[in-house]
């Protein structure tokens, strides 16, 4: 099954507003959010658990390390993609990202226990071992940065299973940070 990657122009009438202040804030319509469209429930769902996300107490380079992580272990090409450029802009360290998207340890002790407490979650559907649990609380995180995780991984699971069903093109913008599943070692679970 095709899906529509809709603009402005083809989207249903619920999700022009939608589209609209996407190519405000972003300058352009990311595909992703032009194949949420066709269902305007879903592009709102989605803009609405982002801006949650968004706002919740976690550092930018926080968040991006969950956007990552979840992205990573769900094998979504264009979320790795576009949160690779979205962390450049919110000038995320380099390390930090190519990190995430090689499935390897951070440096960072705080941010590998947010890394590592991300990925099991999402791996293993909403468990983590008692020893990333231990490690991502011992690491400085509260519940509320736990929820929060989960919020994201939230995010990411709906724009993850949409563009795997939808076989998303990466978006012109996002090419210069393709990332291929196939090629990456599995996460490093230690």
């Amino acid at each position: 099954m095709n899906f529509k990657v809709n603009t402005i122009e083809t989207a249903p009438e619920g999700s022009v507003e939608t589209l609209q202040n996407v190519k405000k804030a972003f300058g352009f319509v990311p595909n992703l959010i032009g194949v949420f469209a066709e269902s305007p429930e879903t592009a709102e769902a989605y803009m609405k658990v982002s801006d949650l996300f968004g706002a919740s107490s976690l550092t930018a380079t926080e968040k991006q390390v969950v956007l990552l992580a979840a992205s990573f272990e769900n094998k979504c090409a264009y979320c790795v993609a576009a949160h690779t450029v979205i962390s450049d802009l919110q000038k995320v360290s380099k390390d930090v990202v190519e990190a995430v998207r090689e499935g390897r340890e951070l440096e960072d002790p705080k941010l590998e226990a947010l890394r590592r407490y991300t990925a099991e979650i999402t791996r293993n559907r909403g468990f983590a071992s008692d020893a990333a649990a231990k490690g991502f609380f011992d690491a400085g995180y509260d519940t509320k940065n736990a929820l929060e995780v989960v919020l994201g991984i939230t995010q990411k699971t709906l724009s993850n299973y949409v563009n795997h069903v939808a076989d998303t093109p990466l978006d012109p913008q996002f090419e210069a940070a393709k990332w291929d599943p196939s090629l990456e070692k599995a996460a490093t679970t230690s």
